[in-house]
C-alpha cells in the first residue's frame, strides 16, 4: 500500500520539475493546502504530458479519463501515488469534479484540434486547460468562497494561458499547433505564411500585443479579487499571478523574441514578486 507521505513526495516532486512559478509561489501556503496544490497540479501535469509526450496519446488519455470515472465513484483500485495524494484531497475538502472533468475534455481539444477562429474560441480553449486549474484549486486555497472568487479565477486562467501561448509560439508551431486566432491574423494583415515562417516584423509585434493587452486586462481583474482570499493564500496566488504576467514583459524585453528563444523570469524576480506580496 502506497504511504500517503511518499505520494504527497511524489507529487510535490512533479510541481518543482514543472513549475517553478507554481512551487515557489504555493510553498508560502500551510501544509494540509500546500499538500493538496501538489496532488492538483500533479493530475493536471499527468493529464497533459500524455498529450504532449504519450506514445498513444488518445488511448491513453481515454484510459486516464475511464481511471478518473472510477476514481469518482470510489472504484479505483490503484496504488498509483498521484491517486492516493488526490483521494486524500478529496476527503478533507470539499472538492467539485467538473473542472477535472473539463480539464480532461481540454485535453482532448489538442488531440482533435479544431481551428481557433476567434478570441472567444481561443477562451473556451484556455478555460478547458487552464481556468480549470483555478476551479480546482478554489476550494483547496479559500474554502466556502468559490462562487465569489469563480470569476476571477477562471479570467486568470485565461490570462495565463495566453501568456504560455504567447510564450511558446515557437515550440507550438514545432508541434504543429497555432493557437493565434485567425481573426486577428486577419486583423494585423499577418498571414498564416508569416507564422509558419516565423516572421518578426512590425505586424506580429501587433498580433502579439493585440493579445497581450487582453491577458494583461485578466491579470488586473483577477488581482481585484486576491483580497477576498484567507490571508494565507493571498501571497501565494497573488504571487503566481504577478510572476506569470512578468513573462509578458521580459519577452518585451527580449524585443518579441518568441520563434527561437524561451522567455522567462528570473529566480531573483520571482524572489523579489513574492517578498512584494508578503
Amino acid at each position: 500500500m502506497t504511504d500517503l507521505n511518499q505520494a504527497y513526495h511524489y507529487c510535490r516532486k512533479i510541481i518543482e520539475e514543472h513549475s517553478k512559478t507554481f512551487s515557489k509561489a504555493f510553498s508560502l501556503l500551510p501544509k494540509q493546502q500546500k499538500y493538496a496544490v501538489w496532488a492538483i497540479y500533479a493530475f493536471c501535469r499527468r493529464v497533459d504530458d500524455i498529450v504532449d509526450e504519450g506514445t498513444s496519446p488518445k488511448e491513453e488519455l481515454e484510459q486516464f479519463a475511464e481511471e478518473f470515472e472510477l476514481f469518482m465513484e470510489g472504484k479505483l483500485m490503484s496504488e498509483h501515488p498521484a491517486w492516493v495524494a488526490l483521494e486524500d484531497v478529496f476527503e478533507k475538502f470539499s472538492m467539485d469534479a467538473k473542472p477535472f472533468y473539463d480539464m480532461i475534455e481540454g485535453q482532448r481539444m489538442d488531440l482533435y484540434p479544431e481551428p481557433i477562429e476567434t478570441k472567444d474560441d481561443l477562451l473556451r480553449y484556455c478555460y478547458h486547460v487552464a481556468s480549470t486549474v483555478g476551479l480546482m484549486l478554489l476550494p483547496v486555497l479559500a474554502p466556502g468562497k468559490t462562487p465569489m472568487l469563480r470569476q476571477g479565477a477562471v479570467e486568470l486562467g485565461y490570462a495565463m494561458q495566453i501568456t504560455n501561448i504567447l510564450r511558446d509560439i515557437g515550440e507550438d508551431l514545432e508541434r504543429g499547433r497555432i493557437y493565434v486566432p485567425t481573426e486577428l491574423l486577419d486583423k494585423h494583415d499577418y498571414t498564416m505564411d508569416d507564422l509558419k515562417n516565423r516572421r518578426l516584423s512590425p505586424a506580429f509585434v501587433q498580433l502579439w500585443e493585440d493579445l497581450a493587452t487582453d491577458a494583461e486586462a485578466y491579470y488586473a481583474n483577477a488581482l481585484k479579487t486576491i483580497s477576498y482570499y484567507p490571508l494565507y493564500s493571498q501571497a501565494p496566488v497573488g504571487g503566481a499571478a504577478r510572476m506569470y504576467r512578468a513573462i509578458i514583459q521580459s519577452i518585451r524585453n527580449n524585443d518579441y523574441q518568441v520563434f527561437s528563444e524561451r522567455n522567462y523570469v528570473s529566480d531573483q524576480q520571482k524572489k523579489q514578486i513574492i517578498a512584494e506580496m508578503q
